[in-house]
């Protein structure tokens, strides 16, 4: 099977996120940091990865995503702090 992410984009002052699936983790950020990604990365300039899990099927990438998404920002931020507790941005 194909690797899979689930990433984490905030801007910079860490206030908002942006969740998405990837099989290529690399080509999406250059595509966020290009503003070529998202409407909503290009809007309120989420391109500092903060956080990503590999996954070795597509279709549980795309499960954990969906959770991320309906979790309260609280807990997506205890999540990240769990692996990076300063939210520095993640080199990749």
């Amino acid at each position: 099977m194909k690797t899979s992410y689930v990433y984490i984009l905030t801007n910079k002052y860490r206030t908002t996120f942006y969740i998405g699936v990837t099989a290529n983790l690399h080509k999406r950020l250059e595509e966020h940091y290009d503003d070529t990604a998202s409407k909503f990365t290009k809007k309120y300039k989420t391109k500092d990865l903060i956080y990503f899990e590999t996954f070795s099927d597509i279709e549980q990438a795309i499960a954990r995503e969906k959770q991320l998404k309906n979790w309260h920002k609280e807990w997506k931020l205890n999540l990240v702090k769990t692996i990076n507790p300063t939210l520095k941005t993640l080199d990749y």
